[in-house]
């Protein structure tokens, strides 16, 4: 049965489902310098209706990983309308990456990581998340798997790359394999982000902005 308004007024089952439909939030996410975590957000940002592209704020800051954080919070302190702050990286060769992602946590920020890099995550979109021991490997195993599935080359500065990715391969799959990665490791009790490779965060955000604009 409908509900009704203090005034009397009736609201229909259609008006009050659309109520329930959570908005999307105001984002800001912050990237090293890498092209390649940069030109993936960039392409989400571009891939959303115009009317919301507003809504995500990408910063490429210059700076060392260990300090991204502490540049997050800066940022974020001059744009407070902005609720969601993220923060996006690779594990790479970096050695305090767990004291890293706890300590944003602790500070409220969003963690988007990648372990061992951003191609683990890329690989999903193509159906699987094949583990490799490091960043080089993975980037050349994934430049294998783009070849064969676009015929193209892979480029690590493609600006094109969120599109090709979503072209080619399939953004929901690459989704639930991710989601299915992490609870393996937590099966295995892997609970330190070093220890979740392969595995990501990046899904993540992914998921909840594509899965509010889905459902206005």
């Amino acid at each position: 049965m409908a509900r009704n308004e203090r005034n009397g007024n009736r609201k229909t089952r259609e008006q009050i489902a659309k109520r329930r439909i959570p908005e999307l939030g105001y984002y800001f996410i912050v990237t090293d310098t890498k092209e390649t975590e940069q030109n993936y957000m960039y392409g989400l940002r571009d891939s959303i209706p115009k009317d919301l592209q507003g809504k995500l704020v990408i910063k490429v800051i210059r700076t060392k990983t260990k300090n991204l954080v502490e540049e997050a919070m800066n940022l974020a302190s001059l744009n407070p309308q902005y609720g969601e702050p993220w923060i996006i990286f690779d594990r790479d060769q970096i050695q305090d990456f767990d004291d890293i992602i706890a300590e944003a946590k602790a500070k409220g920020i969003h963690v988007g990581w990648t372990n061992p890099c951003i191609e683990e995550w890329f690989s999903a979109y193509f159906g699987a998340m094949p583990t490799y021991s490091d960043s080089v490997k993975c980037c050349d195993g994934f430049a294998q798997v783009f070849e064969k599935n676009t015929s193209q080359r892979y480029s690590k500065s493609d600006s094109f790359i969120y599109n090709k990715l979503n072209c080619y391969g399939d953004e929901r799959t690459a989704i639930v394999i991710a989601t299915q990665k992490m609870d393996e490791h937590k099966n295995n009790c892997k609970n330190k982000p070093s220890e979740m490779c392969p595995g990501t965060t990046v899904h993540l955000l992914v998921d909840e902005i594509k899965s509010k604009i889905e459902k206005r």
